[in-house]
């Protein structure tokens, strides 16, 4: 294989966060801003299974060399296919194979789909248990492990204890990680439950500063950050303000 098709599998990847992590964060789109903390963990019960689509490239470079692959293709396209036309059931059949494959991107999409699916059928409880099952199964590839977490996180969102949130997602919920967006919101609201705004406000200022993360989590970002009094618009020359009550030392 050239040098050239090497980077394909980690290109493919980064893309597919990429274009995941707009499908999420258009799902929440409509969330109001006053009652998000109370209802967090039910957006994600209306996000577009077919969003892991978009991983399907970095799953046929790793895999193609092999015969198998061919049918573990098929088997995913089938799925997807099935999922575009609102056919859950037989989306969850076709990736029924795929469940327990030795090719690891096949397995790990397989596994959060048919986790989506439960959510899409209003079964969070097999859901949760679905993104548990990837989120702690050490031979994946850590962008699964990492979206499986935060899934997991979103879904049971409303019945965790808030310092769970936080320590499970902390470490996500860096600038710089590709889910810095969706994990820092989460540790954010929970540190605003917990009544530590000063905590809060500043993160909330970094994702509203963070061109990295989706837009409209920068902009719910902004305005929960101006309601802890910090004032995180980004001047035109292009330095954020970042300053307000809720300012750390």
């Amino acid at each position: 294989m050239a040098k050239d098709d090497k980077k394909k599998p980690e290109e493919e990847t980064d893309r597919g966060e990429e274009v995941f992590m707009r499908e999420v964060d258009d799902a929440v789109r409509q969330a109001d801003l006053q009652n998000f903390a109370s209802r967090y963990g039910v957006w994600i019960g209306l996000v577009i299974v077919a969003g892991l689509a978009s991983l399907a490239g970095w799953i046929f470079y790793s895999n193609s060399e092999t015969e198998e692959a061919g049918l573990r293709s098929e088997e995913y396209v089938a799925a997807v296919d099935s999922i575009s036309q609102n056919n859950m059931d037989g989306a969850s059949a076709a990736l029924k194979p795929l469940e327990d494959t030795k090719q690891d991107g096949y397995r790990a999409a397989a596994q959060l789909m048919q986790a989506n699916i439960a959510l899409e059928k209003n079964d969070p409880a097999k859901a949760i248990e679905g993104y548990k099952k990837v989120a702690a199964d050490a031979d994946l590839p850590q962008p699964f492990r990492d979206l499986a977490l935060i899934r997991q996180t979103a879904t049971e969102f409303d019945s965790l204890e808030s310092q769970q949130v936080i320590d499970r997602l902390k470490p996500l919920a860096v600038p710089g990680n590709p889910w810095f967006g969706s994990a820092g919101e989460m540790v954010a609201i929970a540190y605003l439950e917990m009544d530590k705004a000063d905590l809060a406000g500043p993160l909330f200022a970094q994702l509203a500063q963070d061109e990295t993360v989706p837009p409209t989590i920068r902009s719910r970002a902004l305005q929960m950050a101006g309601v802890q009094g910090i004032d995180a618009v980004i001047s035109e020359d292009g330095d954020g303000a970042a300053s307000g009550e809720g300012e750390t030392e």
